[in-house]
């Protein structure tokens, strides 16, 4: 990820710090009790350990998540959302509840949440 210096619209800084496949997902999931890298792993089965280690990556060095080893041996990380982006937590919440709306109103089916 690379976020650039200028923009012309903030929804493509959001798309680029946020956007993806993963990212919301990963936020998600941290944001519900999912933080450490097992839990992520258990929590989005379908995502591999690269690209799980890379998103993480890229969240933790756009400062969105806070990475804290806990122990040393056996290394024990755990993932916080950065306090600074608190205003997240609503928005990762709209996105869920929008989707089951969605979803509910033109008969798609979603896993249980």
């Amino acid at each position: 990820m690379k976020i650039q210096e200028n923009y012309t619209c903030a929804l493509l800084l959001s798309m680029d710090l946020l956007g993806g496949k993963w990212k919301m997902r990963i936020l998600w999931h941290i944001l519900n009790g999912d933080n450490r890298f097992s839990l992520l792993q258990k929590g989005i089965p379908d995502i591999t350990s690269k690209m799980l280690i890379t998103q993480l990556k890229e969240l933790e060095q756009s400062n969105i998540l806070t990475r804290t080893v806990v122990s040393e041996k056996p290394l024990n990380v755990e993932y916080t959302l950065s306090t600074d982006y608190k205003g997240l937590i609503p928005l990762v919440e709209g996105f869920c509840d929008f989707s089951k709306e969605y979803a509910q109103q033109n008969g798609i089916s979603l896993g249980d949440l």
